[in-house]
């Protein structure tokens, strides 16, 4: 396939391109920073900036895709710039991008667009599928226009689908690279009481899932792409200590990250529990559905 990817460089997206072009795709990257140097006949860098006019806008034509992976990163103290900034790096840049897929002639099929657990919300411990309805806070409200913005597409005739991703575990990046120096230093434990969910998935079966989600046309609409085994906060700390052979008995008292993240501590002492029922029922089979074995997976 021809494919237009946003945030090829990111955690995910870096994992993801890797892979595609291990596969044979061809992937035109678009990216805000000038364009690395590194490209070959497969891999194509693009500078682009949504709303003004450039060869990007060409480089849509006649794709069989889009994977849309942009969006400011939220793991920082959330003032009213840096808010603006998570909103309208993930709603304008998906806007931008659909607006051009309405003016190809040559259309792409499909867009699969980012979005993430907060879209539900922190309701204590219900139980998410991708029936429910969104919640409330901040996270909430971007995620649901972010994903309205990217549902316009098949106005155009694109098959959409949206990726309600949770906590990725990986190598290198992501929450998990955040919190695996206090459990070295012996300092590691759960943040706040510990009894809040985490969605969580490993780095591998988020790669995995988007590329089934590519191969199967009958896939669309909201996708979680979580492991179907979600823990607490002290579930996962309890696993990553055994899995390090460190303790987990040094908690983050709930004042210490309210005074630390502000407004962005909510979204760490709150959490969803949320399961991948539409993955599941398209078939496709995780290959690491216990949090215990994608941990020891990663060798950290």
């Amino acid at each position: 396939m021809k494919l237009v990817i946003t945030g090829g460089t990111g955690f995910i997206g870096s994992a993801l391109c890797a892979r595609l072009l291990e596969l044979g795709h061809s992937l035109i990257l678009f990216t805000r920073a000038p364009a690395p140097a590194a490209a070959s006949a497969d891999k194509k860098w693009l500078t682009w900036k949504p709303g003004s006019s450039g060869s990007w806008e060409q480089a849509i034509e006649g794709v069989d895709g889009v994977i849309n992976l942009a969006g400011e990163p939220i793991a920082r103290r959330w003032t009213e710039k840096q808010k603006e900034k998570i909103a309208s790096s993930r709603i304008d840049t998906t806007r931008a991008l659909v607006t051009t897929i309405a003016k190809a002639k040559e259309k792409p099929k499909f867009l699969i667009n980012a979005s993430a657990v907060g879209y539900y919300g922190p309701r204590g411990n219900e139980t998410f599928t991708e029936e429910a309805g969104p919640g409330s806070d901040f996270l909430s409200r971007v995620c649901s226009a972010w994903e309205n913005e990217a549902k316009r597409a098949e106005d155009y005739g694109a098959r959409v689908i949206t990726l309600r991703t949770g906590i990725v575990l990986g190598k290198g990046g992501g929450a998990l690279a955040r919190m695996l120096l206090p459990f070295k230093l012996f300092v590691g434990g759960p943040l706040g009481s510990g009894a809040q969910w985490m969605s969580w998935i490993q780095l591998e079966d988020v790669i995995g899932l988007i590329l089934f989600l590519l191969e199967h046309p009958d896939a669309r609409g909201a996708i979680n792409v979580t492991a179907p085994n979600s823990v607490t906060m002290n579930e996962f700390c309890k696993s990553l200590g055994d899995v390090l052979n460190r303790p987990s008995w040094a908690p983050v008292p709930t004042f210490a990250l309210r005074l630390l993240l502000g407004e962005m501590a909510d979204m760490l002492l709150t959490g969803q529990r949320v399961l991948p029922a539409q993955a599941q029922k398209l078939g496709y089979t995780f290959k690491y559905p216990t949090l215990r074995e994608a941990l020891e997976a990663l060798s950290l």
